[in-house]
């Protein structure tokens, strides 16, 4: 069987069970014992995000995000308590399989919710498609994931790694540049960020002149920078984040780059801005969020989380308070039973979600539909300019879900 076709056949299968439990429930047949006391349990939820290493402030972002989504709804989502069950993913894409088994085969998961890196979503798509346990993506933006990977029980509520540079084209084209660097890590995220910006720039007619990598996740970048010098482009795109985005803004500046070649990225480069100093003044990016968005949403959320977390949030934080958002509205509307998989899944595809970076739906391939945004960075704030480009989908190629 084609592979496109295997994946229309899982929909099928993974819906059935949902549907009989469904029918079974509305035609006022008594459940088994062991299926009603199932709904009166705790909610079982998987938290498989990084702990440690360069990811480890993202990762704890998404999880404060997240409990802050269940806290306004009084600690229970769909009318259940809630029982965390957390793995540190290490953002090592060769653990994945192993890691997220933990919490689907020991723990018995009802949802995971994980994770950071590209790569290590990757290796839990194959294990999650299999066993068919919902999952929520509150950052990853492997393309494939809602790609040619798509599955039912696939959700992401941050971006795909398309979605964060391509609106950078019409950006670079309207600031009169002609050519440009990328600059990024050599992995899943950072050469998907590229190809984004590569084909929305081209389609502006601009030049991409050079592709520069560094393995992830070093940060030595003397040598790729003093290239940059060389190359002398109209401009520098970049994407790095966690600690390698503050750390590469500062080599940035200290190579005397900074004022001589302009410097933009996707919106994770000036995440950072307390650590980033100076480095990041004036840096241009597009994201899905700006922490500036001066709406009533976005005023509630930041000072919410303020007082919940004594920290100031960011688009990570964002993802995960989405994501408990996406997860409550499929919990709402099957009163909690988790078991009704296709009465879950049909309301999460269609929840329109009043998030703090704006209100956005989910594709068909369930990635989300938003605005980009293009921020300047003054100060210690992402500066919202406008909309970079309203309601970007992601081509999803691949999926036939």
């Amino acid at each position: 069987m084609h592979k496109n076709e295997k994946i229309g056949y899982d929909r099928r299968e993974f819906l059935k069970g949902g549907t009989a439990i469904a029918g079974a429930t509305a035609a006022g047949v008594l459940l088994p014992a062991g299926i009603a006391r199932a709904q009166q349990a705790k909610l079982k939820i998987g938290m498989m995000l990084p702990a440690t290493g360069t990811f480890a402030p993202l990762g704890l972002a998404i999880t404060n995000g997240f409990k802050l989504a269940v806290a306004e709804r009084g600690g229970k989502l769909g009318g259940r308590e809630i029982e965390y069950f957390t793995v540190d993913d290490e953002s090592n894409p060769a653990k994945a399989p192993e890691n997220v088994n933990k919490l689907v085969q020991r723990d018995k998961v009802d949802v995971v919710i994980g994770t950071v890196h590209s790569g290590v979503v990757m290796g839990m798509a194959k294990v999650l498609r299999e066993s068919g346990t919902l999952w929520i993506n509150p950052n990853g933006g492997a393309g494939a994931m809602t790609g040619a990977m798509c599955s039912p029980n696939f959700f992401r509520t941050s971006f795909s790694n398309w979605q964060t540079t391509y609106a950078l084209g019409k950006v670079l084209k309207a600031k009169g540049h002609k050519n440009a660097v990328f600059i990024t890590w050599k992995y899943a995220g950072g050469e998907e960020m590229m190809q984004g910006f590569k084909e929305g720039f081209e389609k502006e007619g601009g030049k991409l002149t050079k592709e520069l990598y560094l393995p992830f996740p070093q940060v030595e970048f003397q040598a790729l920078l003093t290239e940059i010098a060389s190359i002398r482009p109209d401009a520098v795109v970049a994407f790095f984040a966690g600690g390698g985005q503050v750390k590469f803004l500062k080599d940035y500046q200290a190579a005397g780059l900074k004022g001589k070649i302009p410097l933009y990225g996707s919106g994770f480069l000036t995440e950072d801005l307390e650590a980033s100093g100076d480095a990041a003044e004036g840096v241009e990016t597009t994201l899905h969020y700006g922490d500036g968005l001066d709406t009533k949403k976005n005023n509630a959320f930041r000072l919410a989380y303020a007082k919940a977390f004594k920290l100031q949030p960011d688009v990570y934080a964002v993802q995960g308070y989405d994501a408990g958002q996406l997860l409550a509205a499929g919990l709402d509307a099957v009163k909690g039973n988790v078991g009704n998989k296709s009465a879950m899944i049909k309301a999460m595809e269609s929840a329109k979600i009043d998030s703090p970076r704006g209100p956005w739906t989910l594709s068909k391939s369930h990635n989300p539909v938003q605005d980009m945004y293009l921020r300047k960075v003054v100060g210690k704030e992402n500066k919202v300019q406008g909309v970079a480009w309203k309601a970007l989908a992601d081509p999803a190629l691949g999926c036939k879900a």
